[in-house]
């Protein structure tokens, strides 16, 4: 990667929408065939009732959503959506749970349902909240290929939107998750209230890594009800794309995943993303909690596009 600073970011950021388009696809083809997109699937497995405070969240014990708590599913039912997902089309399946962070009581069983997952071909993915080193070790032990923990925003925005934990939290997840080997997921999300430099310090943050993520989830808020962010004003469109782009320049060799609010995306802002340097997604009805478009709306995008599902 390139030594960038936070301005050379802020200047990508300010270039021309053309330029930076032009400018982020090249780099995207260098890189990656511009007509495959990896998709992956996403399952809640254990739901609501989280004790983070995140704003942006439904889960969250904090707000009160309306979403109807869930416990942790058992490994059958899993592995009945693990196929459905396959047969779907997803080469990855990503499990998430509602918690702060992983007990040690819940880590058999996740790595039962990893091993699982594994056995139908698919790669495996977690968002388990925070986890130490040894817990990340026995994830890797038992064939985990990706974890997912998001740092959400830039530093100082993100201490707005969360109290309970500190951004330094999600740093210490990341390298444990490091350590252990296992490959790294991670992002973010636009359109909660925060500015131009926010954005551009939460991709620097991720670009700067050690080993930049492998994949890069940019969410769009998904606004629910009685939350926070419920009045926040929704990000320019524009800006949404520019954010793909930078992340697609400062992060040449990872998935930038085309994440959370697609469903408020119309196929030609999804084909400008495409373009723009997104290519991965997530297949399916729901990402956790939020409504996803189906998949065979997926598949007729990608038909118009010539776009393969990888």
């Amino acid at each position: 990667m390139e030594n960038y600073k936070l301005q050379d970011v802020l200047e990508l950021f300010a270039l021309p929408f053309n330029d930076l388009i032009f400018k982020s696809a090249a780099i995207h083809r260098e890189n990656h065939n511009p007509n495959q997109v990896q998709v992956s699937s996403l399952l809640s497995i254990k739901t609501g009732s989280c004790p983070e405070d995140c704003k942006y969240c439904p889960q969250s014990a904090h707000y009160n959503s309306g979403l109807e708590k869930e416990p942790f599913m058992d490994l059958q039912e899993v592995v009945k959506y693990a196929k459905k997902a396959k047969e779907g089309g997803a080469s990855r399946f990503c499990m998430g749970a509602a918690w702060r962070n992983l007990n040690d009581r819940d880590l058999d069983k996740v790595c039962n349902m990893i091993k699982e997952v594994n056995k139908l071909g698919l790669e495996s993915c977690v968002t388990l909240g925070m986890i130490s080193g040894t817990q990340a070790e026995k994830l890797k032990d038992a064939g985990l290929d990706y974890y997912n923990h998001n740092i959400d925003s830039s530093e100082e925005f993100y201490k707005t939107i969360i109290t309970t934990r500190k951004f330094e939290d999600r740093l210490n997840t990341l390298k444990n998750i490091e350590d252990a080997k296992i490959n790294i997921c991670s992002g973010g999300i636009v359109g909660m209230g925060e500015v131009r430099e926010d954005r551009a310090k939460m991709l620097l943050t991720l670009a700067s890594l050690p080993n930049p993520p492998k994949s890069v989830p940019i969410n769009m808020l998904v606004k629910t009800n009685n939350s926070p962010l419920g009045e926040v004003e929704n990000i320019d469109y524009f800006e949404f794309i520019r954010t793909i782009a930078v992340a697609r320049i400062l992060m040449p060799t990872s998935s930038v995943r085309l994440s959370a609010g697609r469903s408020e995306m119309n196929e030609q802002m999804q084909s400008l993303c495409f373009l723009s340097g997104a290519n991965s997604i997530f297949y399916g009805e729901k990402l956790l909690t939020t409504e996803n478009p189906e998949m065979e709306e997926d598949r007729e995008l990608f038909k118009k596009l010539g776009i393969e599902a990888v």
